[in-house]
């Protein structure tokens, strides 16, 4: 796993920008549904899918603006497919077999999302290039009118006419890491390996590209050339850190060299609302008041909702089952892992309410 450390401010759009947003659609492009597209009944790895014990449609009646801008969440990440065309060591958010998740059932769950009042959806895995019906997703996504659509993509499949497919199917955003300059035992999502491929993301991209240097699967000061290397094609940058499947940072101290090195060097574009990320990497607890299951919701491939990706086994709840209610609550509730969350998805979409309250209560 990977702990994001932005250079600006990243995650969820603010409410403010988000009430005087104009959406533009964009026209829906032909695409040819892979025949390796599943059924309607699918099989996981632990279990199987089956679209017809979909509940009917959820009513695309969003709840008041009032209520969203208090409860709905700022940003959900649905994973499309579980399955990964690479095997990075430090990751725990894939395998090998799971089959991408039906497109139907897909959509049934996004229009759950906008019910909810969802500003912001991103659609992660996995490796969702590996989904045949990647753009028709998005396409749904869009339709719907989340104020952003974006997704994480490891690069590998991109060639000049997936990136041209996903401009047409209304593709808002795209976020990728790159580990380092050379490949190793421990990853091959490495600059000599994506170079080409970044190439044509600025040639062709329409959408915004944001790229993360990561510390601590390379040698360390790979991540300050991928830096490099990202800002003269003109894209966003930001540093990253291996986290384990805890979410705990291990860095040693030519990682900690190396993230200070180059985040001095990045420039500050969004507000510093706290310190945590210097506290963290010296092993020291940073607490916040955690928002996820409201703010942010972390959907995966059975449907469920998890405060975030490192919880699966803590708290989870069917999506198609969740209410206003559970926003709420959730909003509410103490998460007793805040002290040392290194997800940066979670702290950011709970910036905003800082300053409302949340009893200090292990109620998870």
């Amino acid at each position: 796993m990977i702990c994001l450390i932005p250079s600006r401010r990243e995650g969820p759009l603010r409410p403010s920008s988000l009430v005087n947003t104009a959406l533009v659609l964009r026209k829906s492009c032909s695409f040819r549904t892979s025949p390796l597209a599943p059924t309607a009944t699918q099989w996981y790895a632990k279990g199987p899918v089956v679209a017809q014990s979909l509940s009917p449609a959820a009513s695309l009646t969003t709840p008041s603006m009032f209520f969203r801008l208090r409860y709905s969440p700022f940003l959900a990440q649905m994973v499309v497919i579980r399955r990964c065309n690479l095997s990075c060591g430090y990751c725990s958010e894939y395998d090998k077999v799971s089959e991408p998740v039906p497109v139907e059932i897909l959509e049934e769950r996004l229009r759950k999302l906008k019910a909810l009042g969802t500003f912001g959806i991103s659609l992660t895995g996995g490796e969702p290039t590996m989904h045949p019906d990647l753009p028709r997703i998005i396409r749904s996504c869009r339709e719907l009118r989340f104020y952003r659509t974006s997704m994480i993509s490891n690069g590998f499949f991109l060639q000049p006419e997936l990136i041209q497919t996903l401009n047409k199917a209304g593709l808002q955003r795209m976020q990728l890491s790159i580990d380092g300059v050379k490949a190793n035992e421990t990853t091959q999502k490495v600059l000599n390996n994506l170079k080409k491929r970044l190439q044509w993301l600025r040639e062709h991209a329409r959408f915004e590209v944001v790229i993360s240097a990561v510390i601590g699967a390379c040698p360390p000061e790979e991540a300050d050339e991928v830096v490099s290397f990202v800002r003269q094609l003109g894209f966003g940058a930001r540093v990253l850190l291996v986290h384990d499947s805890q979410g705990q940072l291990k860095l040693s101290s030519e990682d900690l060299k190396a993230f200070e090195n180059i985040v001095d060097k990045l420039p500050r574009r969004w507000p510093e609302f706290s310190g945590y990320r210097r506290e963290l990497v010296r092993g020291r607890p940073a607490p916040f008041k955690c928002r996820s299951g409201s703010r942010y919701l972390y959907v995966d491939e059975y449907g469920n909702v998890n405060w975030c990706s490192q919880t699966r086994n803590l708290w989870s709840k069917p999506l198609l089952d969740y209410t206003l209610k559970d926003l709420r609550e959730q909003f509410y509730n103490y998460k007793t892992c805040n002290a040392t969350c290194t997800l940066n998805c979670s702290r950011s979409a709970s910036l905003f309410d800082n300053w409302r309250r949340q009893p200090a209560v292990t109620a998870s």
